[in-house]
């Protein structure tokens, strides 16, 4: 069922967690990963040698950007988007459908696609299943998503329901499109917060020859206990022989709560999001340095954490530099954050292989929520 150069293996598990190694022809992604996010081609202030130091092989790239600057085409021309940004590693392109749907009074969509307005220069554009599987085609990705139907997280279910049938047509339609050799696609599961609809859209898409499967349309709203129920309820029912992907999730917690209910793959913008708001994150939940407290704090953002960050500056640097406005803070910190992202999948890979999730992730969780300096879900 696998694309060719494309195989992924189950190395161990530990209840419905587990561990896993993806080959693609341009990485071999050990499982659980995190993958940052790198939507205009670039990972925010940080570059691809800066990037792959974390341990990062696979990021994201944004189709929609993508397609409207540079546009798809000149990337083609230059020789694809992992040579145009200097990856080396593997890299998975989403479909553009989330950014185009979430354009309020910009766009239009029926069985077709979605017609829509650029929120650069209002110019008008088509974005078709085939013309999406185009674009990802021309950007060179490992990984192409189909386009699918994200609706609002309060939509209701007759809505929900034309979303997930339309998205079960075009992903139909994004599989018969011809794709490069080294492309493989991967199907999302839709369904809000309804179980059944979701249950019946996976068993759908399971039985497409899609080489990974992906969980959209969560952590839009809903409450996260909603998704953490959905997500212990459905994913250990997804293929086996294939990965599991949870779009746009999450937050440290959310990626221990998800991999404990069998999810491979995750991806968010909250690492560097977070870092450009002067917010790490650590194994002891998020540091706040716009707090007074760290002016002349000599310690680490984490002494538990062996990163570069971590190894030379201290939180008093690190303050000093965000209260300057001095780039340096920013990039230090969001290279920390990758980092720490980094090490919480490989501990996460870890207790699985030796069969003590369950207690580490109770453990982090714990130290994460009580040690926090911000409050609420860290």
């Amino acid at each position: 069922m696998s694309t060719e150069g494309f195989h992924y293996e189950v190395i161990a598990e530990d209840g419905p967690a587990r561990a896993g190694r993806f080959v693609t022809p341009h990485a071999v992604i050990e499982t659980p990963v995190f993958m940052p996010v790198g939507t205009q081609g670039t990972v925010k202030t940080q570059t691809t040698e800066e990037v792959a130091a974390t341990g990062a092989r696979i990021i994201l790239a944004n189709t929609y950007h993508l397609m409207l600057r540079p546009t798809a085409e000149l990337v083609a021309q230059l020789g694809g988007i992992r040579r145009f940004m200097g990856w080396p590693h593997a890299l998975l392109t989403d479909s553009g459908g989330y950014q185009v749907f979430s354009l309020t009074g910009l766009r239009s969509i029926d069985d077709g696609g979605v017609v829509f307005r650029s929120h650069l220069d209002g110019s008008k554009h088509a974005l078709t299943p085939e013309r999406a599987m185009e674009i990802q085609g021309l950007l060179g990705s490992s990984i192409a998503m189909v386009l699918d139907e994200c609706p609002p997280g309060a939509a209701e279910r007759s809505v929900i329901e034309q979303a997930v049938r339309r998205s079960t047509m075009w992903a139909k339609r994004c599989l018969a499109y011809p794709r490069p050799p080294e492309q493989a696609c991967f199907g999302i599961v839709q369904g809000g917060v309804h179980a059944d609809i979701r249950r019946a859209h996976l068993a759908e898409l399971a039985e497409l020859p899609f080489d990974g499967i992906a969980m959209g349309g969560f952590s839009v709203g809903e409450p996260i206990e909603t998704m953490y129920s959905l997500l212990s309820e459905l994913a250990p029912t997804m293929p086996r022989e294939r990965p599991r992907y949870l779009m746009g999730v999450g937050k440290p917690i959310d990626l221990l709560r998800s991999v404990g209910s069998g999810i491979d793959m995750f991806d968010c913008v909250l690492p560097t999001r977070n870092a450009r708001n002067a917010q790490a994150l650590t194994w002891g939940g998020r540091v706040n340095l716009k707090q007074a407290r760290h002016t002349a704090d000599e310690a680490p953002l984490d002494a538990r954490c062996d990163c570069p960050v971590c190894k030379k500056h201290s939180r008093a640097y690190l303050r000093h530099l965000i209260r300057a406005q001095e780039i340096l803070g920013i990039r230090l910190v969001t290279q920390h954050n990758l980092s720490f992202y980094a090490a919480l999948m490989r501990a996460a890979r870890t207790a699985i292989i030796e069969g003590r999730y369950a207690a580490f992730a109770a453990e982090a969780e714990a130290r994460m929520l009580a040690e926090d300096e911000i409050g609420g879900p860290s």
